[in-house]
């Protein structure tokens, strides 16, 4: 691990231990394989403490950790021959979402979802995955390409919410998350969403209606981020972990309340411990649920995902 969380830092330092004491007893010629093997057993079972009673906090910040891979990381693993597609036709290319078309198992689909940064350079290039109005209507065009061709599509949502600057008001960033949401419900393609960290918002959301909705383990979903819940209901930002407490934005309960349809285990010690592994279990829910959604008549697809999302929540008609 490059970066560690602060839960984490045990698991970091035995591992330093291994890695020197491995190149102690190569460049000695020394026999330690008792004690290594020894050290391994050990980090196995911190391992297991640790991540056996995470907090709701502690999932959060797995969410965000640093080193969590995104939609590139999983897309040039997942899928072949990935061609990038730029630009809304409106106004710019936004770096915060990233689309095109791919092979997944040889065939042809259309893939996008948020893209955050590694670096400050990066994260400046990507506006840490915030996407402005021109990102969300090259996702839409993106997704109405993939309807004219019968493709289907896949989303990728990794994102704390839509840029909520002044030039993303200026340029209709609600409109256009409004638009993204009556587009997507209307599409006549299969479309299959990843919750792979962040869900945040109107940003999650305006790539996020699907036939179904998949959840890693340690993602959340939520109508905002738990600081922003917590400066609103306590007008104090740090007791966004008490937020989360009451928030129900996890990925077990929002399972329970049948807000997504799946949810997929991650390695051990998060998706950022082992990026194929993650990208390849990922990878098998995506082909078995396309095998589910190519059963069902294209013209009745916009048909049941209506139903679906009018099936989420409780209420009452009034007269």
């Amino acid at each position: 691990m490059r970066r560690a969380l602060d839960f984490e830092r045990p698991l970091v330092e035995l591992q330093s231990k291994i890695e020197e004491m491995t190149r102690y007893a190569s460049e000695r010629g020394i026999d330690l394989s008792t004690e290594i093997s020894a050290m391994k057993e050990k980090l196995q079972e911190v391992e297991k403490s640790i991540f056996s009673q995470l907090t709701p906090w502690q999932r959060i910040q797995l969410a965000r950790h640093p080193d969590r891979p995104y939609f590139l990381d999983y897309i040039t693993r997942m899928t072949t021959d990935f061609f990038e597609l730029h630009g809304d036709r409106c106004y710019r290319d936004d770096a915060a979402i990233v689309g095109g078309l791919a092979c997944l198992d040889g065939r042809p689909i259309v893939a996008l979802g948020h893209q955050k940064g590694r670096d400050t350079k990066e994260n400046l290039k990507r506006n840490f995955g915030m996407a402005h109005p021109e990102g969300f209507r090259k996702a839409l065009r993106l997704m109405q390409l993939a309807e004219r061709f019968g493709l289907p599509v896949l989303t990728f949502i990794d994102s704390s919410g839509a840029y909520p600057g002044v030039g993303a008001e200026e340029r209709g960033q609600a409109l256009i998350i409004a638009e993204n949401l009556l587009g997507m419900a209307a599409l006549n393609t299969p479309i299959i969403v990843v919750v792979t960290g962040e869900g945040g918002s109107g940003g999650a959301l305006a790539i996020g209606v699907g036939d179904r909705v998949i959840m890693l383990e340690h993602a959340y979903y939520a109508v905002c981020t738990p600081e922003a819940c917590a400066a609103i209901i306590w007008k104090d930002r740090t007791k966004a972990a008490e937020a989360v407490e009451s928030m129900k934005i996890l990925s077990g309960d929002l399972h329970r309340l049948g807000i997504i349809d799946e949810i997929l285990p991650e390695p051990m010690g998060a998706a950022h411990r082992d990026y194929d592994r993650m990208a390849e279990t990922i990878k098998q829910a995506v082909l078995r649920n396309l095998a589910e959604l190519d059963q069902i008549p294209k013209e009745d697809l916009s048909r049941k995902r209506y139903e679906k999302f009018r099936r989420m929540g409780i209420f009452e008609k009034t007269s």
